[in-house]
């Protein structure tokens, strides 16, 4: 049974209220509003019938009092009232009263009226329990597709890594530099319109099927110990626009996901150098999709620092040295201050592996 708290001053009216609504409702009367906070201690009522004028503590400050506090900001409040003015009612609903109701009152109508708001009440308490079900559940279901996603990156990533034997874990490496370029440029504000609706886990992790390519380029030549034939290499740089129509692939089959189309603009764009001189689409500047410009950097510094079959790994003071000098040829030149920054979190790196 439903619990209701009458609040009045005026005896009569208590006593009306529990003849009427005691044989549908747990009813406390009350005397006053500090009685009635003395009792919500204990019991927390499905309903509160609230006097306005009232000594000691009106109907308005108790009204407050309710909204502020969070165990009892909730619970559905009606105004008894003999004053009926436009004023009283704007300022009732405004701090949250549900609705008011004129003394003297009859039984019947205060009757339908709790069991009117009540029903209400009991409406929204439902459909609000079902719709935190269903955002749990969908929560539930985007977490296991996040980690699908993950572990069909981590796959083909694998897949990618396993058949280039000269670059060992060139994709794990280079997705932990894209970590540390992508927070610098947050913390200092770099291209920050750019990024502000970018989910960065998702870009993060489709940072790592920026080699996809490769898995259509031949073993004899992706794992060739000796230096390539300029027809050699121009099979290799096929790797970005083969690491595209891989994605535009799964896009189509699988629907047009931001980590895909993020996973695309890697794959497609790290080879453009800022000068224009780059691959494959031989784009300058800005027209270069932020994801290229930006694993630029990664990759190429992964590059530098790693044994090559043609090249000894360079140190990292070399490789900082060699992007420093490419500022504005080859890296975009904003990127390439970020980098300057935090080059020291690209060697922890690099000496972990």
């Amino acid at each position: 049974m439903k619990t209701i708290f009458v609040v009045d001053d005026n005896t009569v009216n208590l006593v009306t209220a529990d003849e009427t609504l005691s044989d549908h409702y747990n009813v406390i009367t009350l005397a006053s509003a500090s009685t009635m906070f003395d009792f919500l201690k204990n019991i927390i009522p499905d309903l509160i019938l609230l006097d306005i004028m009232m000594p000691d503590v009106d109907g308005f400050e108790a009204l407050k009092r309710l909204r502020v506090d969070k165990r009892y900001s909730e619970i559905p409040v009606i105004f008894l009232t003999s004053k009926n003015d436009a004023v009283t009612e704007a300022l009732g609903f405004e701090i949250g009263v549900i609705d008011f109701i004129s003394k003297p009152f009859s039984g019947p109508v205060l009757l339908n009226r709790i069991k009117t708001h009540l029903h209400i009440e009991a409406i929204i308490s439902e459909r609000t329990a079902i719709i935190s079900e269903q955002a749990e559940t969908l929560k539930q279901r985007t977490e296991k597709l996040l980690r699908l996603q993950n572990s069909i990156t981590s796959v083909l990533a694998s897949m990618v890594e396993n058949r280039d034997k000269l670059t060992g874990e060139h994709i794990t490496r280079t997705t932990a530099y894209i970590r540390i370029l992508l927070n610098a440029m947050v913390e200092r504000g770099v291209y920050k319109e750019e990024m502000k609706d970018w989910d960065f886990e998702v870009v993060i992790s489709s940072a790592r099927m920026h080699d996809l390519g490769k898995i259509a380029v031949t073993d004899l030549i992706l794992n060739k110990t000796g230096k390539l034939t300029d027809d050699e290499f121009e099979i290799i740089k096929t790797h970005a626009t083969e690491g595209e129509k891989i994605i535009d692939e799964i896009i189509i089959e699988s629907g047009d996901e931001a980590f895909l189309q993020n996973a695309k603009l890697f794959a497609g764009y790290h080879h453009e150098r800022w000068d224009g001189l780059g691959y494959p689409r031989g784009l300058k500047g800005t027209d270069i999709p932020l994801q290229g410009r930006v694993m630029a950097i990664a990759d190429v510094y992964d590059a530098l620092v790693s044994n090559r079959s043609y090249k000894k790994a360079f140190t990292h003071e070399k490789a900082v040295e060699i992007i420093m000098e490419n500022k504005g040829k080859q890296f975009d030149p904003e990127l390439v201050d970020v980098f300057s920054e935090v080059n020291s979190l690209f060697r922890k790196v690099m000496e972990c592996q």
